[in-house]
């Protein structure tokens, strides 16, 4: 990190900075002081002129009246003033009183009377009225008053949102300031029709207010605001007094739950009658004025055929548009509940097209009104009900700017502008377009679409029929001018293929003509249309291409398999019959999976070895195919290999592990069981890797051996094995298998073992040849696993 050196300050530089700051300080101070004076002695002057129209005195004397008025009711001077804009003043003579209960009707005054509170008393939250006094005079437009409510009351009676609502002429309610609510939110509840159960509308109508105290009892008998409405547990609607009618309406909105306390009540009326006077001097909603301006533009609105409206924007605090008013229409113009004429005046474009919102048309007209470039929409049905029958007619909208306002034209297409405009969709659609040639005049005329498939420009015009050719690739030109010489000559329709090159690349296109024959049977003229073949050719292309590639690899599959069969077959030969091992009897089965291509590594080693002893080995290795057969081979030989010069099973599955592991496919891996039997001891000592336990069957029961450890080979640079033994008795059976026998897609593998050994004890029998019915009873259906059997039995007594 580098600084600036300090450069050494001049001796009482500091001093003079200082008294600098301080001087700047006060002028500021003194300008936000003479702006709040000014702002302050505006409203004070409108409040004078205001009792001077009531009373008829001078402008001191109506001074002197808002004073004592002030001093009486213990306000200050600018509380009174906005109280008087209000038109809520009391008559001098009357006393101040207590407020009226909740819910209680006061007939004798407009709304609430005024209550005498001490405004220097913090404590109960009217010193918040003097400041929420001065506040008003630098508020503008409705959401600024919401923002300034919000404000003002959230420390006072803890507020977390405020609303403010104003009554439309058809009864309903329009939202014109808010804060701490969501724009989302606010957008949902912008407009509230004139329906019961409305807290606002009811405090309107009954000019008392309204307040919600308690969340599950108000849900049941009022529609909440809120997303859940459990967002505030507590709300108050207070209407805002005028001299003899309420029109809007301001909701305080609490997170909290419980009652609004008696405090909070007399704070919250008297901010009601503090903001009247602050809303009267807002235009909260324009009517149409009564001006002869206004009714020269309504007669000539009057006279137009169609319909058309004047629309004057109505704009947001911030710029935005928001929605537009009606300020005149003609008489063929209907909203969406039936109104023409005359009853849409005045009334906001999306209260008589709710739909309109956030469409292309309502984009369209915000462009116009701001470009000066007219508009026209994309035609779109409308259903209309004609003699009592409900038809569907196509309109189209225009709109263009006129001064600051927009005129907007509702165009109606008969059947055949309708008519043609399915034929250009179609044509789009399709893509394909029309053309024609009179072949006595020479004349030729094309739709614009087939212009746009020819990838020619329309400024150069169409071609003749015998110059078509001329446009597609070479290779296609000889029969596309065959085509159209015989049917000049000879009247033959045709149906073709042909190409062309655009900008874009080579387009496959299709055309078909037929000729229009005089009374001689002449050709006169040819009708015909072109069409876009490019995506399906492109299609077809790829499924051939996908066709060959998949045969291909199909004939690959079936050489490899059957090749990978034969090397299975030489490596892996089957007896036919059981054969004797070390006074064993030993059966075996290979039985290779039905479906795939591929064979699989299933193994099975079964010999009898120099000193007497016999060994078996059965082995699984994971994949299909010749790698899988190949590392089967090498396995199998070398596990035979090991055992038969000496090496133990245990380190003979470490070795083969070693192997796997430093083979081409070091990734392979594969289970294993290692078995020797002892013959003068009649003891099998086996180990396994990662491989399913033998099952023994004795005395006509079937059990599983524990498994000594052992994990696959192939999955461990330093794997554990040890052995396990088992004594064989006279008669017994042990059952080798790898775990194609035993699996089955979507089950368990315990429950292959349990069925398993189930039918081993349901199919056992002391006769040769016994093992392929038990194998046929447990592998049913398709096999999706090669499986290798070694089925070893000890011959009773005597046999």
């Amino acid at each position: 990190m580098t600084s600036e050196p300090a450069v050494p300050e001049e001796p009482g530089a500091g001093l003079e900075t200082a008294a600098l700051a301080k001087v700047v300080a006060r002028q500021r101070a003194e300008l936000d002081r003479l702006r709040d004076l000014a702002a302050t002695s505006a409203v004070l002057e409108r409040a004078k002129g205001a009792v001077m129209a009531l009373t008829g005195c001078t402008p001191d004397a109506a001074g002197e009246e808002l004073l004592q008025r002030a001093n009486a009711a213990n306000r200050t001077l600018l509380e009174e003033c906005w109280i008087t804009l209000g038109g809520l003043v009391p008559p001098p003579d009357r006393p101040a009183q207590e407020p009226p209960a909740a819910g209680a009707a006061d007939d004798s005054w407009p709304l609430f009377p005024v209550t005498t509170r001490d405004t220097s008393d913090a404590s109960g939250g009217f010193a918040a009225l003097g400041r929420l006094g001065k506040a008003l005079v630098h508020v503008n437009t409705q959401q600024d008053l919401a923002r300034c409510l919000l404000e003002h009351l959230a420390p006072e009676v803890e507020a977390d949102a405020v609303m403010i609502y104003a009554r439309l002429p058809a009864g309903g309610l329009e939202l014109v300031g808010h804060s701490g609510i969501d724009d989302t939110l606010a957008a949902q509840w912008h407009q509230v029709p004139p329906v019961s159960g409305v807290p606002a509308l009811d405090a309107l109508q009954a000019r008392q207010p309204c307040w919600l105290e308690d969340i599950e009892a108000d849900k049941q008998r009022y529609v909440l605001i809120g997303d859940p409405p459990e967002r505030w547990l507590s709300r108050a609607w207070l209407p805002v007094p005028a001299v003899d009618t309420a029109e809007v309406c301001i909701g305080v909105l609490r997170s909290r739950s419980g009652p609004f306390g008696p405090r909070s009540r007399e704070l919250l009326l008297a901010v009601a009658r503090l903001c009247a006077g602050r809303l009267r001097a807002f235009a909260l909603r324009q009517e149409p004025t009564a001006e002869s301006g206004a009714d020269a533009v309504q007669a000539v609105f009057d006279a137009l055929p169609g319909a058309a409206m004047l629309l004057a924007p109505l704009r947001a605090p911030s710029g935005e548009v928001e929605d537009y008013r009606i300020d005149a229409a003609t008489p063929d113009a209907v909203d969406v509940v039936g109104r023409t004429g005359r009853e849409l005046v005045g009334r906001r474009i999306l209260e008589c097209f709710p739909s309109m919102a956030g469409e292309a048309l309502w984009q369209g007209c915000h462009r116009a009104l701001a470009t000066g470039e007219p508009y026209e929409g994309e035609p779109f049905a409308l259903q209309e009900v004609v003699a009592g029958a409900a038809e569907l007619a196509t309109y189209s909208l225009r709109a263009a700017r006129l001064g600051g306002s927009l005129v907007v034209t509702w165009i109606r297409h008969e059947s055949s502008d309708r008519q043609e405009q399915r034929l250009a969709d179609l044509q789009r659609l399709g893509s394909l377009g029309w053309a024609n040639w009179n072949l006595v005049t020479h004349e030729v005329s094309w739709s614009s679409q087939v212009y746009a498939l020819l990838g020619r420009d329309p400024d150069s015009g169409a071609v003749h029929l015998r110059a078509l050719p001329g446009l597609a690739v070479a290779e296609d030109m000889p029969a596309l001018s065959r085509a159209v010489r015989e049917l000049v000559r000879d009247g033959q329709p045709f149906d073709l293929p042909f190409r062309v090159r655009t900008d874009g690349g080579v387009r496959h296109l299709r055309i078909v003509a037929e000729p229009m024959a005089d009374v001689r049977g002449t050709p006169v003229e040819v009708h015909g249309f072109v069409q876009d073949l490019t995506d399906l050719r492109s299609a077809e292309l790829a499924l051939l291409q996908s066709e060959r590639a998949i045969l291909t690899q199909h004939g690959v599959l079936r050489a490899e398999r059957t090749l990978a069969a034969r090397l299975q077959h030489a490596l892996l030969p089957l007896p036919t019959r059981p054969v004797r091992l070390a006074g064993l009897r030993v059966e075996v089965a290979y039985l290779p999976a039905q479906s795939g291509l591929h064979v699989g590594g299933d193994w099975f080693s079964a010999i009898e070895l120099p000193d007497g002893d016999a060994l078996f080995v059965v082995g699984d290795v994971a994949g299909h195919g010749i790698d899988a057969v190949a590392t089967m081979a090498q396995l199998r030989f070398t596990a035979k290999g090991m055992v038969i010069t000496g090496s133990s099973l245990t380190r003979a599955l470490a070795r083969l592990n070693a192997l796997l592991l430093h083979s081409h496919d070091s990734q392979g891996t594969a289970t294993m069981i290692l078995a020797r039997y002892d013959r003068a001891e009649r003891r099998l000592v086996w180990a396994q890797a990662g491989h399913p336990p033998p099952l023994l069957l004795r005395g006509g029961k079937a059990r599983y051996l524990d498994r000594p450890r052992g994990m696959l080979l192939g999955a461990s640079t330093a794997p554990v094995f040890e052995e396990a033994e088992c004594r064989l008795d006279p008669g017994d059976r042990m059952i080798l298998y790898t775990d194609g026998l035993v699996e089955r897609p979507a089950e368990g593998i315990d429950r292959g073992l349990e069925r398993f050994a189930e039918a081993a004890v349901s199919h056992h029998t002391d006769q040769p040849g016994s093992l392929g019915p038990l194998l046929a009873s447990v592998l049913e259906g398709e096999r999706r696993d090669d499986v290798c059997v070694v089925d070893i039995r000890l011959p009773a007594h005597g046999e």
